[in-house]
Formats: structure tokens, C-alpha cells, sequence
């Protein structure tokens, strides 16, 4: 009797061995990262995405059980997240609260910008409203992972205990403080967006693609975070099997962009183009304009580009817009030595403003205005690059 209690106690009533509980975990695990990629994130948050009722509910259900979220704060807290992006209002911004306090707190800065009525009701709007969300999971977000810490007891005793344990800090760690905090912090870009966001790896696997998290910043209602032929996003695996068996309908992905052969100045599909691959446009000026320039200086002055420190040099795909005081004044003393470099910057900032312009024709004037005097500029790249800006254009329908 006392044998079967004490075995009891250690492995519960399914009495599973160590492989199984591995596999047990991994599962439950990335069911919850799905819920929160695909569900929260791409499907109520950015409405990339919608799932057949069973499918949604189940993903609703599973973030009650393993994480105590409520789907309307997520979604507002992730929303306020985009619209006031690496200011003193994104409410988790490494830029502003600090790597490691957004890395290892990253779930304390969520749950004050969750518990803030005003962001809800600003940026919560859209998320279910029915009566199991208003009874249940808002009313009572505790009860999911209690009602699991139990179930987890009762069916692998001792050791349901700590899995239920790693459940707990699994979104915790991987989210609030993983994707949130290095994914603004280290990695690689694609795209030079107006934040501080990383793609952590090229293979988003682990995390459900949130990895790819650059991507998701430059184009945030795209289901699809994979944008370039070697990344692998495994969220739109999962989306694309759904969508296969009826039980996911795909509502947006990042668009595509064409060039079109023997266009000599911008019209009004450049124009649309332009705005819709906005970040594109600035990463090809960065990669094409900035950084050759950039070499050609360097090498008429005897220098290799590497003594230009790091930091310097990717703050010159934005202006220098994160860097400090002193980052500044070392950019300045880096410009005046080279005035090609501090040409060609101040074209990216004009460029900028010409696509600021809110109305069409003002802004298609603007950016025509723009091309003619970088084609008279006499500075190749700067030529070339305004010739292929010319020939952007969005695909045709179907």
C-alpha cells in the first residue's frame, strides 16, 4: 500500500518514463508557442489570419490552460507594442527599459502594460466577446494553469509538477523575454524598419517563427514572417497544413515586389510601391547607395571599412537615430571627413520626406523632384539606385 502510494506520488497514475515525459513536454510546449504565434499574434492581433471556430477556440482554450493570458490584454499590449514602437510608450522596448531588465522582467513589463484598462480598451478592440471569454477566461485567467497544475499532479505525479513548472516559464522566457528583448536587440536585418527589430535566426523553428521577427516589424499583418528564400518560418508550415484541410483561411502576406524594364521617372504605380515596400526601398539605399559609398572613401583614404566601428556604421542606415550624444558627435566627425558619404545621407533624408508627403500628387512630384536630382548628382550608385527606384512596381492581380 505504501509502495503504491510513494509510486504514486513520484510518477502519477500514467507512470511514464523519462522519454515519454521529454516528448510530453516538447509537445505541450510548442502547442503553447503555436497558440501564441499563430492564434494571439497572427490571427487576433494582426488579423493575418483567421482559423475554423474548433481550431481558434482550441488555441484560446490552450493559452487559458498554460499561460493565464488573457486574448483582449495580449492583444492590446502587442498592438500599443507596434504603434508606439521604441518609444517611452512601447511597453517593452529594450531601447527604453534596457536589455536585461526587458530579457529577465520581460513578464512584469507585459503584465503592467496588461493591467492598464486604457491600453485594453484603446488597442484591445476585435477579440472575442463571447460568453465563455467573459465568464471564464477573462474573469478567471488563474484557474487554466491551476485546473493544469493539477491535472499535471494526478498524471505524472512528482515530475508533472516540475513539467508544469517549465510550462509556466515556458512564454514567460521565450517570449516576454526572448523575442521582446533580443529580438530588438542582436541578430540580422532585413529590413531597415523604423525600430530597433532582429531577426534572431533565419530558421524559425524553435519559437514558432517569431524568430524571424525584423520581418514581422517591416510587414506586421503578413501570416507569413519567412521572406527571403533561406529563412523557414514554422508557423506558416502549420498555417499552410490548416489552410490545406479548410481549418485556416490566410488574409494577408507581405507583398511582392516587381521591376519593370524602361521606366525612366517614377509614376503612380512607383509611387504605390514605394509606399508599400517602404522599408525595402530604405534597406536597398542602405545596402546599394551607403555602404559602397562608404567603402570608396575609405579605400581613397587608405583605410579598411572595419576601423569604422560597427555601431557607426549601421546607425548610418537610420541617421544615427539610436545612438546617444557621443555616438552622435562621432558620426558628425565621421561625416565631415567624408563628404560623398555625408552627400548621399542627406539624399536618404530627402528621400524620407518626399515619402512623408500625404497627399498622392504631392508626394509623386516630391519623389520625381527627387530621382531627377540624383540622376544629375554625378555619384554612380546614387544614379543607379534611383533608376531601379524608378522601376518599382507592385505585381499585377492574379
Amino acid at each position: 500500500m505504501i509502495d503504491s502510494i510513494l509510486s504514486f506520488l513520484a510518477h502519477g497514475l500514467l507512470q511514464a518514463s523519462a522519454p515519454v515525459l521529454i516528448v510530453y513536454v516538447l509537445v505541450v510546449t510548442q502547442l503553447t508557442i503555436f497558440s501564441v504565434t499563430l492564434y494571439l499574434h497572427r490571427s487576433q492581433a494582426h488579423r493575418g489570419v483567421d482559423f475554423h471556430p474548433l481550431i481558434a477556440h482550441f488555441f484560446r482554450f490552450w493559452t487559458w490552460l498554460t499561460t493565464a493570458m488573457v486574448t483582449r490584454q495580449w492583444v492590446a499590449v502587442h498592438r500599443k507594442h507596434h504603434a508606439k514602437v521604441e518609444t517611452a510608450e512601447d511597453p517593452h522596448s529594450p531601447m527604453v527599459h534596457g536589455i536585461k531588465r526587458v530579457f529577465w522582467q520581460g513578464v512584469e513589463l507585459y503584465r503592467v502594460a496588461a493591467n492598464d484598462k486604457s491600453i485594453e480598451e484603446k488597442y484591445g478592440r476585435g477579440t472575442p466577446d463571447d460568453w465563455i471569454e467573459r465568464h471564464v477566461y477573462s474573469r478567471f485567467p488563474e484557474a487554466g494553469p491551476t485546473l493544469l497544475a493539477l491535472a499535471s499532479i494526478l498524471l505524472f505525479g512528482f515530475w508533472g509538477l516540475a513539467i508544469w513548472a517549465i510550462q509556466m516559464l515556458w512564454i514567460p522566457f521565450w517570449a516576454a523575454g526572448f523575442v521582446n528583448g533580443l529580438g530588438h536587440y542582436w541578430g540580422y536585418r532585413n529590413f531597415e524598419s523604423s525600430d530597433t527589430s532582429t531577426n534572431l535566426s533565419p530558421w524559425g523553428l524553435w519559437i514558432g517563427g517569431e524568430e524571424l521577427h525584423n520581418n514581422h516589424h517591416a510587414f506586421p499583418s503578413s501570416a507569413k514572417f519567412a521572406l527571403r528564400k533561406f529563412e523557414v518560418d514554422i508557423g506558416w508550415v502549420v498555417i499552410r497544413l490548416l489552410a490545406s484541410m479548410r481549418l485556416a483561411k490566410v488574409l494577408r502576406v507581405a507583398p511582392a515586389l516587381d521591376l519593370r524594364p524602361n521606366v525612366h521617372l517614377p509614376d503612380s504605380e512607383t509611387l504605390k510601391a514605394v509606399l508599400t515596400h517602404r522599408f525595402r526601398a530604405l534597406t536597398d539605399y542602405y545596402r546599394q547607395v551607403i555602404i559602397p559609398t562608404l567603402r570608396d572613401e575609405a579605400a581613397q583614404a587608405s583605410e579598411r571599412v572595419r576601423a569604422v566601428p560597427s555601431r557607426l556604421r549601421r546607425a548610418l542606415a537610420d541617421g544615427g537615430r539610436w545612438l546617444d550624444g557621443e555616438g552622435r558627435a562621432r558620426l558628425q566627425a565621421m561625416m565631415e571627413r567624408r563628404p560623398t558619404l555625408q552627400t548621399v545621407l542627406d539624399y536618404r533624408a530627402r528621400l524620407l520626406a518626399a515619402l512623408d508627403q500625404r497627399v498622392p500628387e504631392q508626394a509623386l512630384h516630391n519623389l520625381q523632384q527627387w530621382v531627377r536630382e540624383a540622376e544629375a548628382s554625378g555619384i554612380a550608385v546614387l544614379q543607379q539606385y534611383a533608376a531601379r527606384l524608378s522601376a518599382y512596381a507592385l505585381p499585377a492581380a492574379g
